[in-house]
């Protein structure tokens, strides 16, 4: 079995483990505590706390271990946001930002706040200068109250700044690194605190940039479950929220789980010192997917910046294929990946970052490789790929199982109206995707040019699968107008 979903969490890195053993038998007592056992286990937590924060690149007493990465985000919104309360109560994020996140903007919301959500390419990249106009950069009034702790006045004079702007290190779904740098100096400008996410690269290396909060989770980097850092810069605004104690400068109430966090930071330093060299050797792995994922599989798009991205990481979608089915298929073959697709169990929605790109959701995969995968396993999976793609759209009626694309066949629809040939509407109303664009494809086939299919679809996933197929296909999409949408043929398509 090939062990394809490092993204959302990695098997425990072997210096991990031996970290973790060691400090069972060491680091068992209260760190709080002056007698020996206490000042054992308080030399182990330092210790692991400054190797933590050499691989991020802080200081030692600016880092603050979490009971999770989740943890580490939530707390580090609502501190953060807390700290300014008087500057400006408006969240800034990145539309494609992790669910943590956003989780933290509704419950921000719904205590009164304001958020703005900052959109994003077809790559899934922010856009610095539209970050910059939603921060207030530039802006009269806006500066002099932000992560460097100056006056407060001249923000809330301004008529209410940004509170806080968070944004993603590099998405978890699609694997973009985002612009840091630029969008912290833009946030500097504005004198708003920056936190970023970096649970995703933070393994690869330290994230650049002036940001003021930044939050990490160690099972993302081969460490123990239940362990997440917060690093909450000097000069940084911050009021903790809840109940607090002496533990972690009240940032993480609670005894300290010091055999985790040692093992945590062990295992980051053991994956920081071979990072570079299993970069070079999986961006080649990932380069060789995002090629031939369209040779093989007909009518499939590999999404995501295909330069600026996460070495290990790549992500497509397969027209006229059930989600759920084709991971469960991908599973009978010996392949563990995961999926943004809206065609699972456990949501019929499309994934909120392949929504925001405006990208195709149906069939999506997500392949991240964890270090030491072969050029064989990934050989492999190709082999296997196009089978289980064939195996999942046969099960589908009118999809053509060898060659992917739906099957229209039959005689030229004749005209009803339309401006430049037939016009043909298909219901789709009641059923989920990939149905809506199988419909969709079967008929478009037997307009003459110019001819209009209006697909009338109630699936949320209708609205962002049939302008994506019309992307990839080359017919024209026209518009929606509630559950209904208007497209085009184009010859050729």
């Amino acid at each position: 079995m090939s062990y394809f979903d490092a993204a959302s969490s990695l098997p425990l890195h072997p210096v991990a483990r031996q970290a973790l053993l060691a400090a069972l038998d060491e680091g068992w007592a209260d760190p709080g505590r002056p007698h020996r056992e206490g000042r054992r286990a308080r030399m182990l937590l330092d210790a692991a706390r400054e190797s933590a924060a050499e691989a991020v690149g802080c200081r030692p007493d600016e880092l603050h271990f979490t009971p999770s990465g989740t943890h580490a985000l939530h707390s580090g919104v609502a501190g953060a946001l807390a700290g300014r309360r008087r500057v400006g109560r408006r969240l800034v994020v990145a539309a494609v930002e992790h669910s943590a996140v956003l989780h933290a903007a509704e419950a921000h919301e719904r205590i009164g706040g304001s958020v703005r959500q900052v959109g994003v390419d077809r790559a899934g990249r922010v856009d610095p200068r539209e970050f910059a106009e939603a921060v207030g950069a530039g802006s009269t009034g806006a500066g002099g109250a932000g992560a460097t702790g100056g006056a407060e006045g001249a923000g809330a004079a301004a008529g209410g700044a940004a509170g806080l702007a968070c944004l993603q290190s590099a998405n978890h779904e699609v694997g973009t690194v985002q612009p840091v740098e630029e969008v912290a100096d833009a946030c500097a400008e504005a004198g708003v605190p920056l936190l970023v996410d970096a649970a995703q690269s933070l393994p690869w290396g330290p994230v650049p940039g002036g940001w003021s909060l930044l939050a990490g989770s160690a099972h993302k980097w081969g460490g123990p479950g239940g362990v997440g850092l917060l690093v909450v810069r000097k000069g940084t605004r911050f009021a903790p929220q809840g109940p607090v104690d002496e533990r972690e400068s009240g940032r993480a109430p609670g005894f300290e789980n010091i055999p985790g966090i040692v093992a945590a930071a062990a295992s980051l330093r053991a994956v920081r010192a071979e990072a570079d060299a299993e970069a070079a050797r999986l961006r080649e792995l990932t380069a060789l997917i995002r090629a031939r994922v369209p040779e093989l599989v007909p009518d499939a798009e590999v999404v995501g910046d295909p330069e600026r991205r996460l070495p290990h990481l790549v992500t497509f979608s397969c027209l006229y294929v059930d989600g759920e089915a084709l991971l469960h298929a991908l599973d009978a073959a010996g392949f563990s990946v995961s999926s943004g697709s809206s065609c699972t169990s456990s949501t019929l929605t499309p994934s909120h970052v392949l929504r925001a790109m405006g990208v195709l959701s149906e069939g999506n995969v997500r392949v991240s490789l964890p270090p030491g995968t072969e050029e064989a396993d990934v050989e492999r999976f190709l082999q296997r790929l196009p089978e289980a793609v064939a195996s999942v759209r046969g099960r589908v009626p009118g999809v053509r199982a060898d060659a992917g694309g739906a099957a229209g066949g039959g005689e030229t629809l004749g005209g009803t109206g339309g401006a430049a040939g037939g016009e043909v509407t298909v219901d789709a109303r009641g059923k989920r995707c990939p149905v809506p664009v199988i419909e969709l494809a079967k008929v478009v086939g037997r307009l003459p040019e110019g001819g209009v299919v209006t697909v009338l679809a109630d699936d949320e996933a209708a609205a962002l699968d049939i302008p994506a197929w019309c992307e990839m296909t080359g017919n024209t999409f026209e518009g929606r107008d509630g559950e209904s949408y208007r497209v085009r043929r184009v010859a050729g398509a």
